[in-house]
């Protein structure tokens, strides 16, 4: 990264969730909301802009539908290149299959235990 990144509390405590979230395990937004005491929408908004991915591994979060969803703010096959492909890719490697409509095949997958106490 060539600039230094700015990076607010909230931000901060999302990123420590994700953290969380071992690998081959995905969660979804709202169980990220319910951990921060926060919303969905709020906490796509901080995996929109993650200086730090994948390190900080946004792309294990997903819809609660089951839906691989964006990456970096992109949906689908957005111009930029940095798309649902690059998510997908970074899932597999993991072991974290999807249909060919983008749909999480194995529900086992699903992980939610947040420590919250680390969040704060």
């Amino acid at each position: 990264m060539s600039k230094q990144q700015i990076v607010t509390k909230y931000q901060e405590r999302v990123y420590a969730a994700l953290q969380q979230i071992p690998e081959g395990r995905i969660t979804s937004y709202a169980a990220m909301a319910r951990a921060l005491n926060s919303s969905p929408r709020a906490v796509g908004g901080a995996l929109r802009v993650n200086p730090f991915a994948p390190e900080i591994p946004c792309h294990r979060c997903i819809a609660s539908t089951g839906f691989v969803g964006g990456y970096k703010g992109d949906w689908e096959n957005a111009p930029s290149g940095q798309n649902q492909e690059s998510k997908l890719k970074l899932l597999k490697e993991e072991g974290v299959l999807f249909d060919t409509k983008g749909y999480l095949l194995e529900k086992s997958r699903w992980w939610d235990d947040f420590d919250v106490s680390k969040l704060k």
